[in-house]
């Protein structure tokens, strides 16, 4: 295993770690698939990085393109060691003056300090706006209701609308059913969602991380920082990797391992007949024909509507082929493959 994201050239960090949420009621899977439902967000950290170098700051140092990120788009990046691999995932976009990263808020503290010893004379600063900030998630049948709040919506996947009360982002679809993602002010946010009252259900978090899982993007935290590198977790396939800028930290080991046709791991959708404190994220996985050595590893789990727990996992390609893949033994439940909703590249 390769050492924790605070051991990489930083002082110790101490992450407080994401508390493991409730099996959500079925009521509230329901409300996503049938009506329309929002949730408050706050397994998520917020950074926003001002500054006239911020944007030529950034993109040296994340996998996406941040200098030519214009005010109504939204992307993917990911933060690479020196080894290429991920220390923490993002949604990037534009938020007045400051680039505003959105990540796991139990790596927010630990990747903020790190990104910060990088600045040196460039005139960036960066900012924790968790606290000033509240992020929302709205699946379903919302448009309605957000209609309430925002004068137009994002009619793309990662297209950006904003408005007095912050920034509304399209997120791809999970199970057929239209996502957002509202980020602004807390008391501005705050103030409007009284509107939702009768029109959308409040559902618990726990449903926005099982809707990110059905939508096939994994998203990078504690327990499993420094595991993966970004085509591991499919990041190339969902426009988290440009392999056209210029340098960042782990550049030469992702450019290799795209044009080299190294990639043989990749992140699977699947769904494991157990609790959700047995399979959780940096759990190891065990292949039936090979149960001497692991083959892959949980990347992130939610409980599951249909009973036991979804998960995205990075596992072997050849682990697909044959046999049975089992969770933290050769004899641990077994992995029920789902199909992801993208195509993966064919690997040669």
């Amino acid at each position: 295993m390769t050492a924790p994201l605070a051991s990489v050239g930083t002082p110790a960090i101490v992450s407080s770690a994401l508390p493991l949420p409730s099996r959500p009621a079925d009521a509230q899977f329901d409300a996503v698939r049938t009506r329309g439902a929002y949730a408050l967000l706050d397994q998520f950290g917020v950074i926003d990085t001002t500054g006239d170098d911020a944007a030529s700051f950034l993109h040296a140092q994340l996998t996406n393109d941040t200098e030519h990120l214009d005010g109504a788009g939204a992307r993917l990046a990911g933060y690479c060691s020196a080894k290429g691999r991920l220390l923490a995932s993002f949604l990037v976009w534009r938020s007045g003056d400051a680039i505003r990263l959105l990540l796991s808020k139990d790596v927010q503290a630990a990747v903020q300090k790190r990104l910060s010893m990088f600045v040196l004379r460039a005139k960036a600063k960066l900012v924790d706006a968790t606290g000033e900030l509240l992020a929302v998630g709205l699946a379903g049948d919302v448009r309605a209701a957000l209609s309430s709040v925002f004068d137009a919506l994002p009619d793309g996947v990662h297209v950006k609308v904003d408005g007095p009360a912050g920034s509304l982002i399209r997120v791809p679809d999970a199970e057929g059913r239209l996502r957002y993602l509202w980020v602004g002010p807390k008391a501005e946010v705050e103030a409007r969602l009284p509107a939702f009252e009768g029109k959308l259900e409040q559902v618990s978090p726990a449903v926005w991380d099982w809707l990110d899982i059905r939508a096939g993007e994994p998203r990078i935290t504690q327990p499993v920082v420094e595991q993966f590198v970004p085509q591991m977790v499919n990041f190339d396939v969902l426009g988290g990797v440009n392999f056209r800028k210029g340098c960042y930290p782990g550049q030469e080991i992702v450019a290799r391992s795209q044009y080299r046709g190294t990639i043989k791991r990749r992140t699977a959708l699947a769904n494991i007949a157990a609790d959700l404190a047995a399979v959780a994220p940096g759990t190891e996985l065990f292949h039936s024909n090979d149960p001497g050595q692991p083959c892959g590893m949980v990347v992130n789990a939610a409980w599951a509507p249909a009973g036991g727990v979804d998960v995205l996992v990075e596992i072997k390609l050849a682990a697909l082929e044959a046999g049975s893949v089992h969770v933290a033994a050769a004899d641990g439940p077994a992995l029920s493959f789902l199909p992801l909703p993208y195509a993966l590249p064919t690997e040669v």
